[in-house]
């Protein structure tokens, strides 16, 4: 994978320049971007960028403790790659990078696409508390994923991401959630004027679809999709519903 920024990123080339938007998929708490399935990192007929945040995966540097710091480093990352507008896709933490950079930086965003997401992103103090320390980092990933998917999904889904959130330090995993439980953007969901998707996992237990309601009612003319048989690794779990979902939304947004 190329670096940019001590950002690494996968690349996939399938768009066609100035004819299609490039897409960025934003990576969740204590992810990478391995958590993006391939039938989305490789959406046909779109240049899809995939980066591992600060911390995370292959990049340098350390786990942040607040969204707005890992949004700089976003924008720094689109700057050195000359991305001036994308559509942006992030899931959970990575849904909250996206709707901080669609408020504070709006030219730069064509279009939102929110999965797993939430206005505010409270982390309970017991998770918090498991994540905080070496010693209980193991219990505080089984919670995690106990919570993350759907009760269909399938057990080898389930054991293969327990591994990956296994592979991160303790301490970028705990500065993710100290960051998401920081988070809230309720009172400025009206200022947000792009083309926006929120889409949910009908079984999602850390963002429930009450949550998803909530986040799509109040930006203007959000579209609110609900995935059956799925938690909150919803484009784990349903990846094809996803990628289409993904592929159908990126499609309607104008790009000149």
């Amino acid at each position: 994978m190329p670096s940019t920024a001590d950002i690494y990123y996968h690349l996939n080339e399938g768009g066609r320049e100035g004819l299609t938007p490039p897409v960025v998929l934003i990576h969740g708490a204590g992810g990478t971007h391995l958590y993006w399935p391939t039938e989305i990192r490789r959406l046909p007929g779109y240049h899809v960028y995939a980066p591992d945040l600060p911390g995370h995966g292959l990049s340098g540097g350390r786990g942040m403790q607040s969204i707005s710091a890992y949004t700089q480093a976003l924008v720094n990352w689109l700057d050195r790659l000359d991305l001036h507008s994308s559509v942006l896709i992030g899931h959970s933490m990575g849904s909250a990078i996206a709707l901080s950079l669609a408020l504070d930086h709006p030219r730069r965003v064509l279009g939102l696409g929110l999965l797993g997401a939430g206005a505010r992103l409270r982390v309970s103090p017991e998770l918090l508390e498991q994540t905080s320390n070496q010693t209980t980092f193991a219990s505080g990933v089984a919670m995690i994923i106990s919570r993350s998917f759907g009760p269909h999904a399938p057990e080898r889904l389930v054991a293969l991401a327990t591994r990956r959130m296994a592979e991160t330090r303790a301490s970028v995993l705990y500065s993710d959630f100290l960051a998401c439980d920081e988070f809230d953007v309720r009172d400025r969901l009206a200022e947000l004027r792009q083309p926006t998707m929120v889409l949910c996992g009908a079984d999602d237990q850390m963002t429930p679809v009450r949550h998803a309601q909530y986040l799509a009612s109040g930006i203007n003319n959000a579209v609110l999709s609900v995935i059956p048989n799925a938690g909150h690794m919803v484009m784990l779990e349903q990846p094809l519903a996803v990628a289409s979902a993904i592929s159908d939304f990126v499609g309607g947004i104008p790009y000149y």
